[in-house]
């Protein structure tokens, strides 16, 4: 029985299924908000955003006697800004191979570097997360290799009250490793499974983890060991400051000074203050530990080796959205997590609604042949083909169009394998 020659159609619902197999990150973060995007005849350009809400937090109250509280919401905004794509070349005669065939020898190779392109892109929100446990190492002894390492950060987690279920870790190569030889003598035929070898391990404590080369390394920046402090007093905010900031959600700005002169502070660069403890998202407790903050983005201090930072979590000292137990004080010191210039792998472990991944169909565009759009799982892929004739040769595009957010950086943990802390 001859073959079915395979059209655009065929083609883009194997490779948008393709895809869904292949992503690790981006099928374990929220996926909730493509729901807000209306339904267009014609799909979505590069830019294209809805407005989300914040969650809202209270305080409790001790006494008998009502206290209202203002129902104060933050917003922020959605929007789908990243294209990534593939091209292929396809002869007359491959068109007339079965799916499976063409899937096999074209198709899968090009889902697997497009998965890991989103991936990656995914995974470069670790930036805003402050929490980073388990730092600052570099070489062997940077692996999470062993129960008692990897726990460290669902420990950091419970502290800050992020709820237990749908927690996730990611891990480099180096730690996925190093965690399988430290289970081996426990669970020898599961590291030996089929799902290990793909990179999962599993659940360590109700967590599901999983291997991912795309795990970013942070380098620090060439002031990351200098001699930090605060530069000026009360600079706490109000959440009604800062509830609605656009980029990332919950920042503000510090002043800061004894960077050293034009020394680079890469974003992503995590640091405490003295004497600012974290507290209990939930009970306002101060918590044993100080609070973590991480610069969202890159810049370099002055001649004179000031500079005003944009941190986050922002410096909230009381009611519902607390974050310190107190400002931080005029000249208080600033430590720096890592050394200058060196890098660090950036594990993950986090809940799923730290981050958010929207993907939608794109626009179909006019005088576009054959284009086709094809969803599946709430991924959207868009197939166009163009034909050279004089080599009888059939070109296609695939592209993807989406969204990436930190949407809760409080519910998200760097952590690595190193003993020291900040």
């Amino acid at each position: 029985m001859p073959n079915t020659v395979l059209n655009p159609t065929i083609i883009a619902k194997a490779a948008v299924r393709l895809l869904d197999n292949e992503l690790v990150m981006a099928n374990r973060v929220f996926r909730g908000y493509e729901n807000e995007f209306e339904k267009k005849v014609n799909g979505y350009d590069i830019g294209d955003t809805v407005t989300i809400r914040k969650p809202n937090q209270f305080t409790v109250r001790s006494v008998i006697a009502a206290s209202i509280q203002d129902v104060v919401e933050g917003k922020q905004t959605f929007t789908v800004n990243s294209v990534r794509g593939v091209d292929f070349s396809f002869s007359s005669t491959d068109l007339t191979l079965k799916i499976s065939e063409l899937a096999d020898r074209v198709i899968r190779p090009a889902m697997i570097q497009l998965a890991n392109a989103i991936d990656a892109d995914l995974m470069s929100l670790y930036t805003q997360v402050p929490q980073w446990v388990g730092q600052p190492a570099t070489g062997a002894d940077a692996a999470v290799d062993s129960y008692s390492k990897f726990t460290r950060a669902a420990e950091r987690m419970d502290e800050l009250a992020v709820p237990q279920d749908e927690r996730v870790a990611i891990l480099g190569p180096n730690s996925y490793w190093g965690m399988a030889g430290s289970q081996a003598a426990l669970q020898l035929q599961s590291i030996g499974s089929a799902a290990y070898r793909k990179g999962s391990i599993g659940e360590i404590g109700g967590i599901d983890t999983y291997m991912s080369q795309n795990v970013p390394t942070y380098t620090a920046g060439t002031g990351a060991d200098a001699s930090v402090t605060v530069n000026g007093a009360a600079q706490q905010v109000t959440y009604a400051a800062i509830k609605d900031t656009e980029s990332v959600p919950g920042t503000q700005t510090l002043i800061t000074a004894g960077w050293g002169a034009s020394t680079t502070i890469t974003a992503g660069t995590v640091f405490t203050i003295a004497n600012v403890f974290a507290v209990n998202p939930v009970t306002k407790a101060v918590l044993p530990f100080l609070q973590h903050f991480t610069v969202v983005t890159a810049l370099s201090a002055d001649g004179a080796g000031a500079a005003t930072v944009t941190i986050s979590p922002a410096i909230i000292v009381s009611g519902a959205f607390q974050t310190v137990n107190s400002a931080p004080a005029n000249g208080a010191a600033i430590v720096v997590a890592g050394g200058a210039s060196l890098n660090y792998r950036q594990n993950l472990m986090f809940h799923k609604n730290a981050f958010g991944l929207v993907t939608v169909p794109m626009v179909k565009p006019p005088g576009a042949v054959s284009c086709t759009r094809e969803s599946y799982k709430g991924l959207s892929v868009r197939l166009i083909p163009y034909y050279d004739g004089t080599n009888d040769v059939s070109s296609w595009r695939l592209d993807v169009l989406y969204g990436k957010k930190a949407l809760d950086p409080r519910l998200a943990v760097r952590f690595g394998g190193g003993s020291g802390t900040i």
